[in-house]
């Protein structure tokens, strides 16, 4: 019997009380008290512009005497602590009491399971009890992805002028590593990197690290990783592998894809370093006010039964999903907490089209709330994990007050088309929660995320005493390319059908309400435009059965036909999906709309179940839980319904492979899920499919680089130019403006840009810096010829801060005329916060 099982069955409180009443001697002078550990629960404050400071209160709500353990256990003397007489009696009982307790444990549990109980302390059993699943290999790790913070275009709104002006949040890359502990070798790594999405260049980059590592990590390839993004809008672009993203950044940036590369392997060789084994458990809950369908008219041509089965109420209508589903990591050896990983569903398009600070937008905010959260908690491990995952994302926007009309009308865009008076799509834009807040979207990107981390740490805090534990000991995967150009396949009715090469619509130009696009494309375009057909058919001209294949899509861009002078956008895509006990991950290489996501996971859903009842009893009992995860490893645009792909807004437009995209992705997921059984192969090397190109050594790039920094006259870097005031009130920004010099002379990977410094007696010590949301670094250009710069590092004071002296400090790196890159730092005056 395991010792979960054990836990699960033994009469504990019988015991308990047993052990008690042999123990503790006469009622009238002891009694039987229990020791409460009170709970620290973070006591959230509003953060109307971006600060906040978490602050903790104790819990003292009694808990069930047999939730506790039996060193929880005080006996202590209501009366007086003076030895009594029958002491030697009381010592006899209590002996024998643990003999026949021991004898009872060594002949219900194996040897091995009793030493694994007996090595945990008190608190890592209750742990352990509370989670009651079966043991995998787990580890967490983090590396720092941030590159280039200036000068580079941001990724995700494609605006060539979006140029990055300095840095409100480092970005990371979170691995989360599961292991089978019967066969190591079947193991899985998932990937939440801060990102746009996942891409078959960095996928690339990051197998190839993990080969440099050694043999160790041979046990990583194709099959077992998953390169996932949160699809921020607000990191630096240019690391692509396909020529149409790299337009917009003026080529292929080495810099900023290395440091993505880099970090990426840094974080799964921790996560790999850290692996012991431990408890998985699951839970879901619901996400209020952090999304809604930006393509409702889209949604709406869905079959309305398909729809009310997830219409609840007024405030959960199924347009979008509310779900968020947490897996929580948990080592055996102590109890304590190493990591979460969650999915739910917004874009990160909180940081705007005018924003120029790199971050990790929303899902950057909540995974930096949540994991400041857990710092000091008794149940959670140093070096604490969290992965906030995107899920069926296409539709949805986190600008949860909708589309609006900034052109004097004070009205909402247009339903079908998202148009304003002019009928154009330019001034139509979704408002954010602090909409109202001058700061490119900030202040509603913080509150997202601080919507998606309450709810999250709420599930967290709930899961140490009830949860769903994962069950079954298997840990599988599967991985193959499929080239969508031409495959065809037979739908569940029986029509053969198949999909095309890629291709754009003309509403792809149309933009989103999130981000408009330019000229006078619209969405829900199915018509072509004569101007634009002779654009688009200089670069390639689509064939008549190319045409046919996309209706009623219109064609814009021929993408998936064009090659030169490599291939502008994927046709060969990933198909991939883990298993671990009953949790499925879906890993998508493009943004599944809502419907499309539920589609995908219903159908994974009903056959896994058949895979389940045909590896063990226990298995069939368990019902399968499915996720859905990217977009990742090779950025493939949308995937709508065929139904919203008829409708042609935005999402339709740029759903690659024509119609029947989403049907052939959930064919070739079901032909492959039986490789998930229990006691099924691997994949056989004839059906892994084409690998995609490898464009890393090949694609153009017309970045230029740094040439030199220089300084002002009789000014050196470093020095401050405008100092901080002498004292602060808590709540107000604290800035000083110093001699600067290019970021990108360093990325400073793993360390800082800026850094807020307390005194605490006579040293100083950091307590703010570039990972932090209050601290922003802004980098300026001030004269090209001569290579000067200024920086301008502001701290945005929580008004939960501690009072005391403080000062701002610059880490900067200079590059002279000879190409030399030299360190230098810079220092505020001190100040006081009151």
């Amino acid at each position: 019997m395991a010792v979960e099982a054990l836990d699960r069955h033994l009469p504990w409180p019988f015991i308990l009380r047993v052990v008690d009443l042999l123990a503790a001697g006469p009622p009238p002078r002891y009694q039987v008290q229990y020791r409460h550990y009170p709970q620290r629960h973070p006591v959230l404050p509003l953060a109307r512009h971006g600060k906040m400071d978490l602050e903790y209160e104790k819990d003292d709500v009694e808990t069930r005497p047999e939730d506790r353990l039996l060193d929880d256990v005080a006996l202590v003397n209501t009366k007086t602590h003076q030895q009594q007489p029958w002491t030697w009696i009381r010592a006899t009982f209590s002996m024998i009491a643990s003999l026949l307790l021991a004898g009872l444990l060594l002949k219900t549990i194996a040897p091995a399971s009793f030493a694994l109980l007996i090595g945990r302390d008190g608190g890592g059993a209750h742990e352990s009890r509370a989670t009651a699943g079966d043991q995998y290999l787990l580890g967490v790790g983090k590396g720092d992805i941030t590159g280039p913070v200036v000068e580079i275009n941001l990724m995700g709104y494609a605006d060539p002028n979006q140029l990055g002006t300095g840095l409100r949040q480092r970005l990371y890359s979170r691995a989360f590593i599961v292991g089978s502990i019967d066969k190591p070798e079947d193991r899985f790594v998932y990937l939440v990197l801060d990102t746009q999405s996942g891409d078959t260049a960095i996928r690339y980059g990051i197998l190839d690290g993990l080969k440099a590592l050694g043999s160790s990590y041979s046990v990583y390839d194709h099959r077992n990783v998953a390169v996932t993004g949160t699809h921020s809008h607000a990191g630096p672009a240019g690391w692509l592998n396909y020529l149409l993203p790299q337009i917009t950044s003026k080529g292929f940036d080495r810099q900023g894809y290395q440091a993505i590369v880099d970090g990426a392997v840094l974080s799964i060789r921790r996560a790999h370093e850290s692996l012991q084994p431990g408890y998985l458990s699951l839970g879901t809950t619901k996400v209020s006010g952090a999304n809604i369908n930006r393509s409702l008219y889209a949604y709406l041509n869905n079959p309305a039964a398909e729809r009310a089965k997830y219409n609840v109420s007024a405030s959960d209508d199924g347009s979008v999903e509310k779900d968020l589903t947490l897996l929580k990591f948990q080592r055996a050896s102590d109890g304590k907490n190493i990591g979460v990983l969650t999915w739910f569903p917004t874009h990160g398009t909180s940081m705007l089209g005018n924003n120029t600070l790199v971050a990790g937008d929303n899902k950057g905010v909540a995974a930096y709330l949540f994991e400041k959260s857990t710092r000091d908690e008794a149940t959670a491990a140093d070096g604490f994990v969290a992965g906030f995952s995107q899920a069926n994302v296409g539709d949805t926007s986190p600008n949860v007050l909708g589309a609006w009309c900034e052109d004097g009308t004070g009205q909402m865009c247009s339903f079908e088309n998202s148009t304003c008076s002019d009928g154009k799509t330019q001034y139509c834009h979704a408002r954010g929660p602090f909409f109202r807040v001058k700061d490119n979207g900030q202040s509603s990107c913080f509150e997202i995320g601080k919507r998606q981390f309450e709810p999250a740490r709420a599930l967290y805090d709930s899961l140490q005493s009830t949860s769903t534990p994962v069950q079954g000991s298997f840990v599988k995967s599967f991985h193959t390319f499929q080239n969508m150009s031409e495959f065809t396949f037979v739908l569940p009715n029986g029509t053969q059908v198949k999909t095309c090469p890629a291709a754009l619509g003309y509403s792809f130009a149309a933009g989103t309400t999130d981000g408009p696009g330019a000229f006078d494309f619209t969405q829900s375009s199915t018509s072509t435009s004569p101007v634009w057909q002779v654009v688009g058919g200089l670069l390639k001209a689509p064939t008549a059965a190319q045409k046919a294949c996309h209706q009623p899509k219109p064609i814009l861009l021929d993408v998936g036909e064009m090659t030169v002078p490599y291939q502008w956008t994927p046709n060969i895509v990933d198909v991939q999906v883990f298993r671990v006990g009953q949790l499925l991950i879906i890993v998508s290489p493009g943004e599944a709309t809502t419907m499309a996501g539920r589609r995908w996971k219903d159908a994974v859903k009903s056959t896994a179940a058949t895979i389940f009842a045909q590896d063990s009893p226990s298995s069939s009992s368990t019902s399968p839980v499915v996720v859905l995860g990217g977009p990742a490893n090779s950025y493939t645009h949308y995937i709508t319904t065929q139904e919203e792909y008829t409708i042609q807004r935005y999402e339709g437009a740029s759903t690659l492979y024509g119609p029947h995209t989403l049907a052939a992705y959930i064919n070739l997921t079901l032909s492959f899920l039986p490789y998930l059984g229990a006691s099924s192969p691997p994949v056989p090397a004839a059906k892994l499919g084409p690998l995609p190109p490898d464009n890393r050594n090949r694609s153009l790039s017309f970045i230029t680089g740094v040439v030199y920094d220089g300084t002002p006259l009789g000014k050196s870097f470093g020095d401050v130019l405008t100092d901080a005031a002498p004292s602060y009130t808590r709540g107000t920004p604290a800035h000083a403006v110093f001699v600067g010099a290019n970021p990108r002379n360093n990325l400073r990977l793993e360390g800082t840009y800026a850094a807020v410094e307390k005194l605490n007696g006579t040293s100083w010590k950091t307590v703010r810096d570039d990972g932090d949301w209050s601290l922003v670094f802004n980098w300026k250009r001030t004269n090209g010829l001569t290579g000067t710069s200024e920086v301008d590092i502001v701290w945005e004071t929580e008004e939960g801060a501690d009072p005391g002296t403080y000062r701002i400090r610059y880490f900067g790196d200079q590059k002279n005329a000879l190409g030399k890159v030299s360190s230098f730092e810079g220092v505020s005056r001190s100040f006081t916060l009151v």
